[in-house]
């Protein structure tokens, strides 16, 4: 079996040694910059850590689609940065601050291009499914992305719509990642279903805790300003829930009108022009969170998930040692200590 010492240094490998076109310069700079910048490789570690349940070695097979979703993934944030108008990615500029928006919106295309040459270099025996499941999740992360930007301006986001929104931006990509691994290893498809539900209940979980972060975490630690999602008008899960559960209370007369879904509103459209304000706002929000109990509640909801995902897995019949490679995985994705 693979050991995960194994899988880390083949990851940081694959990634200190990762290549692309010399030129011209202002196409594929962005490439190496996005790139060099880290990240926490999470799907490329989870395609190679779903190969090594079945294989005994790594090869070339799973090397190079393996880099294709975290080329896919950095594809996305260049243009998703576009979008929300970010300044900060990983804790240094983005690409669209530092080369302008025209130069991004290239290196993000030929990026996308990039990742289909490396995700064709899977078995000849499972390309069209590989094929298959890539271009679906591909298109699917494009449709997360387009029902956010949608949201932004709702102020009656159904949990149900937000769980599919994230569903598509966020746990496709990570459920393919997992699924992808365990095709390619010549998993069957029962497997591959199930680590595909893993990787799907763990990538909702992920993408909750970085709500939950944005919100409550440390900047230092999490590489870009806290609030930022507040300031925005994101729709995250803290916010999608506070307007359920606001509305729900203020209609029982459990809560003030201080703290309940009208509040809400009113705080959601403050101004954040300057510093002062963007922290006013950010101030505001988080005390009716706070009295609503929903710092509590998305707790609650990201260790439901993991359960869930973990259950998926334990469905598979891996036997103990695997089994606990994948909980080890999942705890340390979502920064749980057991």
């Amino acid at each position: 079996m693979i050991t995960e010492t194994r899988i880390e240094e083949t990851v940081d490998s694959l990634f200190e040694n990762i290549a692309f076109n010399d030129e011209p310069d202002g196409l594929y700079d962005p490439l190496r910059y996005m790139m060099g910048i880290g990240g926490k490789r999470v799907r490329p570690r989870l395609c190679l850590l779903a190969y090594s349940l079945f294989r005994d070695n790594i090869d070339e097979s799973i090397l190079e689609p393996a880099a294709a979703l975290e080329i896919f993934h950095s594809f996305t944030l260049i243009h998703d940065d576009i979008m929300d108008d970010s300044d900060m990615r990983r804790g240094v500029p983005t690409v669209c601050r530092k080369w302008g928006d025209n130069t991004a919106i290239l290196s993000g295309d030929v990026m996308l291009i990039d990742s289909y040459r490396r995700i064709a270099k899977a078995p000849a025996a499972v390309l069209p499914e590989v094929l298959d499941l890539f271009t679906v999740t591909a298109a699917q992360v494009c449709e997360g992305q387009q029902y956010d930007m949608d949201f932004e301006n709702s102020n009656d986001v159904s949990m149900e719509a937000y769980l599919k929104m994230i569903g598509l931006k966020t746990a496709v990509l990570i459920a393919c990642s997992a699924k992808l691994g365990a095709i390619i290893a010549g998993a069957d498809r029962r497997t591959c279903e199930l680590l595909y539900r893993f990787g799907y209940d763990l990538g909702l979980a992920f993408q909750i805790t970085d709500d939950y972060l944005d919100t409550y975490g440390d900047s230092a630690v999490f590489g870009k300003k806290i609030g930022g999602d507040i300031i925005n008008n994101k729709k995250t899960w803290l916010l999608t829930r506070a307007m359920e559960k606001g509305e729900e209370l203020e209609k029982s007369g459990a809560v003030d009108s201080l703290h309940g879904k009208t509040a809400l509103i009113r705080a959601m459209e403050m101004k954040a022009g300057n510093d002062a304000e963007k922290t006013a706002k950010i101030a505001r929000v988080k005390e009716i969170y706070e009295a609503l109990g929903i710092d509590e509640d998305v707790k609650y909801e990201i260790i439901r998930l993991h359960a869930q995902a973990m259950n998926h897995a334990g469905m598979i019949g891996l036997g103990k040692v695997r089994y606990e490679i994948l909980h080890r995985y999942a705890d340390k994705l979502l920064g749980r200590n057991r």
